[in-house]
């Protein structure tokens, strides 16, 4: 009876053994004809594109019109600056833009002036060389009378004065002529030079106005936002990211192939995706390009194979991969999430 025992216990354990074998045979065999006939890697994750929220102006925060994760929509108001300031500052500039304007009318008024007086100048130099050539005419004959003895020394003496008189007149007629002629130019100048500040002073209207723009930061897009970096009443300084916003409406995969691995890959090949957060889902997707360089080429500092050091590393490709469901995992996929690829060879 014992042999009997002893006997049977052993023929239990070749079945068992036999049954393992065939298991581990069985399974085996499917792992290495399923690595024969596909490529894989773990090397992958979901992406979609975040876009940073940044001030472009420094500022307080007054009013904060989200919290962490919500849903924005696009030119949705998300942060208020305090801009009191800029507006004071706007005031200010209009107030001088109307005082330039001012200036402005009064310089064209000083010309249109100058311009008058001048005409009024040529009116008196035409007199004065009338004048001039009168009491030229007058010498002319006082001299052939006083040489016929008709009239005095004394009276000769007094064309001789008044036409000396006549040439100096003239004469300074003519310099106040120029004069006012160069003050024309003088105040021309004035007024190009006051529509000149006027341009200059618009110009700085207009950025203060854009920078009062810059106090309302809204969505530039559709999604949901991270986790906020800021509070209201906190000062933020120009270029300062506030928070992100993730596009949920876009997403695909990049995956990390190795070197070894690109002869299966090329755009337009189907794959099989499997996101480790939802493995039950049969998830397909295509390549749709392949990086011209390897990741390590993208690193902040990227190997160098000229040194002495050199080891040689299998290197990583990133494959773009469009998700072919993704309508319909909407609500389920999030950037970062690890994922399984498996392509047919």
């Amino acid at each position: 009876m014992e042999s009997q025992k002893v006997k049977k216990q052993a023929n239990i354990r070749k079945v068992v053994i036999s049954v393992l074998l065939v298991v581990a045979l069985y399974f085996g065999g499917r792992k290495v004809m399923f690595s024969l006939t596909h490529e894989t890697t773990d090397n992958a994750q979901v992406e979609t594109s975040i876009v940073p929220v940044i001030t472009r102006i420094a500022g307080y925060v007054k009013t904060l019109q989200v919290k962490d994760y919500d849903y924005v929509k696009q030119n949705q108001l998300l942060v208020a600056l305090d801009d009191a300031e800029l507006k004071m500052q706007l005031e200010e500039q209009k107030a001088d833009l109307q005082q330039s304007m001012a200036e402005v009318s009064n310089a064209k008024a000083q010309l249109e002036n100058a311009i008058l007086s001048l005409k009024n100048n040529k009116g008196v130099i035409d007199l004065k060389n009338i004048r001039l050539k009168k009491v030229s005419a007058d010498l002319n004959r006082d001299q052939n009378l006083f040489k016929e003895q008709a009239i005095t020394k004394k009276q000769l003496e007094e064309s001789e004065y008044q036409l000396s008189a006549a040439s100096q007149e003239a004469a300074n007629a003519e310099t106040e002529y120029a004069t006012a002629n160069n003050r024309i130019a003088v105040l021309r100048e004035n007024v190009n030079r006051a529509l000149a500040m006027i341009d200059i002073k618009k110009t700085k209207i207009k950025e203060t106005e854009l920078k009062l723009s810059y106090t309302s930061i809204v969505a530039t897009g559709s999604g949901k936002i991270g986790k906020k970096n800021i509070g209201v009443g906190q000062f933020v300084q120009a270029g300062t990211p506030l928070f992100s916003i993730v596009n949920d409406s876009s997403y695909w995969i990049v995956a990390n192939f190795k070197e070894s691995q690109l002869d299966a890959l090329y755009e337009g090949k189907k794959v099989k995706i499997r996101i480790d957060a939802f493995p039950d889902l049969d998830i397909d997707g295509t390549i749709e390009s392949l990086s011209e360089a390897t990741g390590a080429k993208f690193s902040l500092l990227p190997p160098d194979n000229s040194s002495g050091n050199f080891i040689k590393v299998t290197q990583r490709i990133p494959v773009k991969i469009a998700i072919q469901q993704q309508a319909a995992l909407k609500n389920k996929l999030r950037a970062g999430m690890s994922v399984f690829i498996t392509v047919d060879k």
